[in-house]
């Protein structure tokens, strides 16, 4: 089966739209412009299945690649049979293609190797091959006696002709294959506490552990694995002995040969010394890596809706690191980000010391018009809430705050970005810069910051760091291009995230702007140094300039497409200014009364991008995410001792991981609304229900101030 049939029945996708992915992404096409501007060539998939087909485009290309790899191998050992060679081109996966090589790997010295240096290889092969004519064991090993190889006894040749049959069954690919199944289908997960008397642990619920190896979760091998590495945790990977062996006995054990019960020990021996603690290592191993990609892939999730928070748009916002001995950090910046003034203020050093942040930062506000607080989740977080709430009191109201998470501020606050965006502040007042930005544009703030300081993951740093780096970079890529970025305001970290750009040319970009001022048109990005035709293309759909004369500059609508949108506005009676002026009223009907496909013919494009012309050119500038719930913003503050069972509170999800969701009531600690508890039917994961920035309504179940524990709950009560 061809690559491109196999991706197309796999996804079940159409082979043409298959094909047509595939040629793009070999031509260097970006996933962000094949899904926004090739719309005919693969029917409308999304990004997301743009980047699975991708993803496994690479496996199965790599698959291939090994499997040549491996036969060019064995051919040069000249053992390359033509049914070999079928079977490794009909693999379906990299285990089996390796499992089909193990017998002709060199292999580290091994007993059986030291069995053959003796030339007991022969008496193996008889012996195995349990014909009805096969001698006896005892006397067929006398033939092989030899004391200077060290064979002196019937005994010895034997042991040794057995190690190499272990060996041998032990590299059976088929045989591997159907132990693997069965201990994917029967096997157990164990742990257990190291200790006799083991210390309470975060890893308590593991020290009395079992469940079958299909149906153990991600959240829970990554846990255990944790456990096991700290040494609080004893784990094995266990299928009955038994089963085994009655697996093995029916595949290599021949009844009525007088050698059946010496292969029977073989096998035996094969199982306990060379299969058993292989195909637990493999299975542990695979048991962790889908754990890891389901960690890395809920990440994924959470990352993409945290990215996609609507801004806090067009107003001066005063951000709040809060602290101890360092006291709290703030910084006022305006509707654009930039900075208007800072201070420190120490409002846990006592009640004089209280009143007099009130006071400074009441001035603050009055001076430069404040009307949010974004204030940082971290230390002393409860105590500047509770001043806040005092503070907007002092100012008469009309100032609203919300908690911000500072994941990832004081990485970003020190990196050599923020030492060049801010010389003249100190690493602390760049936090609160940081934390400010984020409430008014978390994308474009958080662009800044590796995405795996975040802090929206589960068990992120038992994962392979390349492998979540590669999945968090194409979310956050995803997300910048959804939104669209302005050329004339972005930053570097920003514009590095657009498709074809990097960094490199998102740096020119900014300094041919310190240089040249502003851009006022898309097409004079062409003239950034190294920055091609071909990345143009790439990025051109996705670049904004509100500055241009030409309104087509500011909308999702590619240059490629700009014939096409004159074309569409003049057959339905607009132009260019009715554009600019928000007046196509009507744009919709005309093009359904003029026939959308006769309209496409007639522009020169297919009808998905005449749709996306007609949808971007009714509300240019237009941000999306201004279309999802708005973040909530409070002026008051609860406790967690004011929190009581049954009470109905208004929540912003936080968190989702395979086990439920965190959300943020307004008492600085956040509430688990177990999985169970999110909605009255069966669901798999959390996900299917709840995305991170999502507002919910919640109900207490349960409060335990001693441990800081919020239960809550998701269904009414009754």
């Amino acid at each position: 089966m061809e690559l491109t049939e196999r991706l197309a029945e796999e996804l079940k996708q159409p082979l043409t739209y298959v094909q047509n992915v595939v040629r793009l992404i070999d031509e260097g096409n970006t996933i962000p412009f094949i899904a926004r501007y090739r719309k005919e060539l693969h029917g409308g998939m999304d990004d997301t299945a743009l980047r699975t087909l991708e993803e496994r485009l690479q496996y199965l290309r790599n698959l291939e690649k090994r499997r040549e790899e491996v036969k060019s191998a064995v051919e040069g050992q000249g053992k390359l049979t033509e049914e070999l060679a079928a079977a490794i081109d009909s693999a379906e996966t990299l285990a089996e293609v390796e499992d089909l090589y193990r017998p002709y790997k060199q292999k580290r010295r091994t007993r059986a190797t030291a069995a053959r240096e003796k030339g007991l290889e022969p008496l193996a092969q008889v012996l195995y091959a349990q014909k009805a004519d096969c001698p006896n064991p005892e006397q067929a090993a006398q033939q092989f006696l030899d004391e200077e190889k060290g064979v002196a006894t019937a005994q010895e040749a034997l042991a040794g002709a057995a190690d190499i049959i272990a060996e041998w069954i032990s590299d059976d690919a088929a045989l591997r294959k159907t132990l693997r199944e069965l201990y994917w289908k029967q096997g157990v997960l164990l742990s257990c506490a190291k200790e006799s008397e083991p210390e309470d642990s975060v890893y308590r619920l593991y020290y009395d552990f079992s469940a079958p190896v299909s149906k153990v979760q991600g959240h829970q091998v990554l846990a255990i694995n944790r456990g096991e590495r700290e040494g609080f945790l004893k784990v094995k990977a266990a299928l009955d002995r038994e089963e085994a062996l009655v697996a093995l006995r029916r595949a290599v054990v021949k009844p009525g040969s007088a050698a059946m019960a010496f292969v029977r020990a073989a096998a035996e021996d094969a199982w306990d010394r060379l299969l058993e603690p292989s195909l637990e290592r493999e299975v542990r191993g695979q048991l962790t890596e889908r754990a890891q990609e389901g960690a890395i892939r809920t990440f994924a999730l959470n990352l993409r809706p945290l990215l996609m928070q609507p801004p806090v748009k067009g107003r001066v916002t005063m951000g709040l690191d809060p602290g101890y001995r360092n006291g709290c950090k703030v910084a006022v910046v305006d509707a654009t980000g930039k900075v208007l003034d800072t201070a420190v203020v120490y409002p846990t050093y006592g009640e004089k010391q209280k009143n007099a942040a009130i006071e400074t930062l009441a001035r603050l506000i009055r001076k430069y018009g404040v009307a949010h607080l974004a204030i940082g989740n971290g230390t002393a977080s409860r105590e500047t809430e509770q001043m806040a709430v005092e503070l907007i009191r002092a100012v008469g109201g009309n100032v609203s705050y919300m908690i911000v998470s500072e994941a990832g501020a004081s990485v970003y606050s020190a990196s050599e970005l923020a030492a060049e965006e801010f010389p003249e502040y100190d690493v602390n007042l760049r936090s609160a810069v940081s934390i400010a930005r984020r409430l008014q544009d978390p994308l474009a703030e958080l662009v800044k910051i590796d995405p795996k300081a975040i802090g929206v993951g589960q068990y992120q740093h038992d994962c392979p760091q390349g492998q979540l780096s590669e999945a968090l970079d194409a979310v956050v890529e995803d997300c910048v291009n959804a939104v669209g970025v302005d050329l004339n305001t972005a930053s570097a970290p920003l514009l590095r995230r657009v498709a074809g750009l990097n960094a490199a040319t998102a740096k020119n970009i900014v300094k041919y702007r310190e240089e040249n001022g502003m851009f006022t048109a898309r097409k004079q990005v062409c003239k950034v140094p190294k920055l091609g035709p071909k990345a143009f293309e790439q990025c051109a759909g996705f670049l904004r300039v509100s500055e241009s004369a030409n309104v087509l500059d500011n909308t999702a609508v590619h240059p490629e497409s700009y014939g096409a949108a004159e074309t569409l506005l003049a057959l339905c009676g607009f132009t260019l200014a009715d554009v600019k002026a928000g007046k196509l009223e009507g744009l919709d009907q005309k093009m359904k009364a003029l026939g959308e496909e006769a309209l496409a013919e007639r522009c020169g494009v297919g009808v998905p991008t005449l749709l996306d012309i007609a949808a971007e050119l009714q509300k240019p500038g237009r941000d999306p995410r201004d279309e999802l719930p708005k973040p909530i913003l409070r002026t008051d503050v609860l406790s967690l001792a004011d929190l009581k069972p049954g009470m109905e509170l208004t929540g912003t999800v936080r968190n989702v991981v395979d086990f439920g969701a965190f959300v943020d009531v307004g008492v600085h600690q956040d509430g688990l609304v177990h999985i169970s508890q999110i909605c009255d039917r069966f669901i798999r994961h959390p996900s299917e229900k709840l995305a991170v920035g999502d507002v919910v309504t919640v109900w207490v179940l349960e409060v335990d101030e001693k441990r800081c524990r919020i239960s809550l709950t998701m269904k009414k009560p009754a």
